[in-house]
């Protein structure tokens, strides 16, 4: 049986068992692209997912703000070891935690300053409030506003995190959280203008990826997927809200634009994006990246403890982390995010999406599905079959998949 249609079987049994409304996929190899749509975008109405459904691809996001920033030190702009107050003096004087899960008052003087490297690699002592139940959580929450869509202003965003205790020294573990969003809105503030016009003018019109931004246009919104997730019997559900997800739809005077999980894009675009990642850091001719900088960006920056810090979800001895993307270190076929040869740099997003891009292979596989799913529901088993649903996919998208 050839690939596509092993592909189209796993997308259409997830559909089929009600673990996702609908899904579209990509296997891109050496010049030859195979593309799988299956389920709907909006089940009610009975519109199909199609090829150039736009979806929000959440922590996909941060791939993209990671080469923007990298863009800059090819300019000479910044240094990886630049310490961020240099561009945002309100992280001059920060604080940690002597407990992650302590009080808030109860902290110690920074050893080190936070430098542009350390947001790329997550080491910066940020976190993401959802991490946490204790009084950091609560801080966050009540001071930043949405993860993905929030009231707050960029610079004021940025003034309430510099007054909030880190979790951990600067480089001593990886802590995924804001570090990727404060990235975006620093850069942002270099270029002088709003990160989404910055990731236009560097990243999206060069390499011809229209369908990608922070917003869709109102003539495009036939096409988005709508936001699905599941009741708390684990059975699939239309979502008007999801945690703190603007809907329907995002204000139009929102200057907030998250560098971490904010996007829309669609598979064609991504795809676009995700070559970089096979080449020198250019595209069909297009550069974005000095050869040494993407290789740098996919290179391990992490010792092996940090690798195993109970502060990251998930990640372990065969995988590394390099600036944004995570680095597969050692192949294991019992983790889709670790199969593919050593080198292959990947990244999921919270909502169903994925893609990895294989060097060795010259290959590139995007999965891309809005499954709405918060971390209580996943503590429970449910929602969990997109991630199998990715796993099946790669492996019906493999060289040697049967033809």
């Amino acid at each position: 049986m050839h690939r596509e249609r092993q592909i189209q079987r796993v997308l259409q049994g997830a559909v089929d068992g009600g673990q996702l409304a609908g899904a579209a996929a990509a296997v891109w190899r050496d010049g030859d692209l195979e593309t799988v749509c299956a389920g709907w975008r909006d089940m009610e109405a009975r519109l199909p997912i199609e090829r150039d459904t736009i979806f929000r691809i959440a922590s996909m996001t941060k791939p993209v703000t990671s080469v923007a920033a990298l863009m800059l030190v090819d300019e000479d702009k910044i240094a990886l070891h630049d310490p961020i107050s240099k561009y945002a003096p309100e992280f001059s004087k920060m604080r940690v935690l002597k407990s992650p899960d302590g009080p808030l008052e109860e902290t110690v003087d920074c050893a080190s300053a936070i430098t542009f490297k350390h947001l790329l690699t997550h080491q910066s002592g940020l976190t993401y409030a959802d991490f946490h139940r204790a009084a950091i959580g609560r801080a966050y929450r009540e001071a930043l506003g949405g993860d993905i869509d929030s009231d707050v202003a960029p610079d004021d965003w940025i003034r309430r995190l510099a007054n909030l205790p880190l979790i951990g020294h600067p480089g001593s573990a990886m802590y995924y959280g804001r570090s990727t969003d404060l990235l975006g809105f620093v850069i942002a503030r270099i270029e002088g203008s709003s990160l989404g016009a910055v990731l236009e003018r560097r990243i999206f019109r060069p390499l011809g990826m229209k369908d990608t931004g922070f917003v869709v246009p109102e003539e495009k919104r036939h096409r988005r997927s709508a936001a699905y997730g599941f009741d708390e019997t684990g059975h699939l559900t239309k979502r008007t809200t999801w945690g703190d997800v603007v809907a329907p739809e995002r204000p139009p005077n929102m200057a907030y634009e998250s560098g971490g999980q904010g996007l829309w894009s669609t598979i064609d675009d991504y795809l676009k994006f995700a070559r970089l990642f096979l080449g020198d850091g250019a595209v069909d001719g297009v550069r974005l990246l000095r050869p040494e900088t993407l290789a740098t960006m996919m290179t391990n920056q992490l010792t092996e403890a940090q690798r195993v810090h109970p502060g990251w979800l998930g990640l372990n001895a065969g995988r590394g982390f390099g600036l944004g993307v995570s680095v597969v270190l050692e192949t294991d076929k019992a983790d889709f995010m670790r199969r593919g040869s050593v080198g292959t740099v990947s990244w999921p997003g919270a909502f169903g999406g994925w893609w990895q891009a294989d060097p060795k292979e010259r290959s590139v596989f995007i999965f891309l599905a809005h499954n709405m799913v918060d971390l209580a529901q996943m503590a429970k088993g449910i929602g969990l079959g997109v991630w199998a649903a990715i796993e099946q996919f790669q492996i019906a998208g493999s060289r040697d998949a049967g033809v």
